[in-house]
């Protein structure tokens, strides 16, 4: 089983949504995706897609995306990122998802080799690389998010400690985990990964300009991989280990 990542897909969710609007490296992007991803993904494997999967409102309308991406080899891993509206119920998604697709949230899943388990994530705290506030001062609504994202990826990383055991853990966010400006002091959500072993993280979101400021990387044992789309070319990345 070999294991692959790729964010961002942005799918039109049966709307005329094109993407080429963000520039002409967009054009197509979905039929060049899937071109690679056939290339190199067989029916054994993992491929990982940690958010923004489509920008329908509504899951009845989302369907249509998940089912083309059904279509293509291996099995899927999908979280919810924060263009995902269609995304409400957990239950009721799970029950519509296509055949080989599941949705972690807050949870775990058991591939069998590895156990992969993840969250959203939200903007770390005072994004210019400032502490994050102390006992006393006043927490920001961003801050408040940010702390109750970091109890979600708890709960998925004792989940998936529980089911792995010795095997590796992998986890999924859709916010970046860590930015370089965090790389002295860390985050909750890097401390939490390196705290329960985890042995990758990929994540999303980063677009354009905003990829340069990624964390690709090994830190306190973990390695990060930036997995938007556009940073990587719109190809598959492989992050087996």
């Amino acid at each position: 089983m070999r294991i692959f990542a790729i964010g961002d897909l942005h799918l039109p969710g049966g709307d005329k949504k094109p993407m080429d609007v963000f520039g002409a490296h967009w054009e197509n992007h979905f039929e060049r995706i899937s071109a690679d991803w056939r290339a190199k993904v067989a029916d054994e494997d993992i491929v990982l897609i940690p958010g923004d999967i489509s920008w329908a409102m509504q899951l009845s309308c989302a369907l249509e995306d998940l089912r083309r991406i059904a279509l293509l080899p291996g099995r899927k891993l999908i979280l919810r990122g924060n263009h995902d509206f269609w995304w409400s119920s957990l239950t009721q998604l799970r029950c519509s998802l296509p055949e080989g697709m599941h949705a972690v949230q807050n949870d775990a899943y058991d591939a069998g080799d590895v156990v992969f388990c993840g969250t959203r994530g939200w903007t770390l705290p005072q994004m210019a690389g400032g502490e994050a506030a102390q006992p006393g001062q006043q927490i920001s609504q961003d801050e408040k998010l940010y702390r109750r994202e970091a109890m979600r990826l708890e709960m998925s990383l004792k989940a998936a400690r529980r089911m792995a055991g010795e095997r590796p853990v992998f986890a999924m966010m859709h916010y970046p985990p860590l930015l370089p400006e965090y790389a002295r002091t860390g985050t909750e959500f890097t401390r939490l990964m390196s705290e329960y072993g985890v042995a990758r993280c990929v994540y999303g979101h980063l677009h354009g300009p905003s990829v340069q400021r990624g964390y690709n990387g090994l830190y306190n044992g973990v390695q990060y991989d930036l997995v938007s789309c556009d940073a990587l070319g719109f190809a598959l990345r492989e992050v087996s280990l």
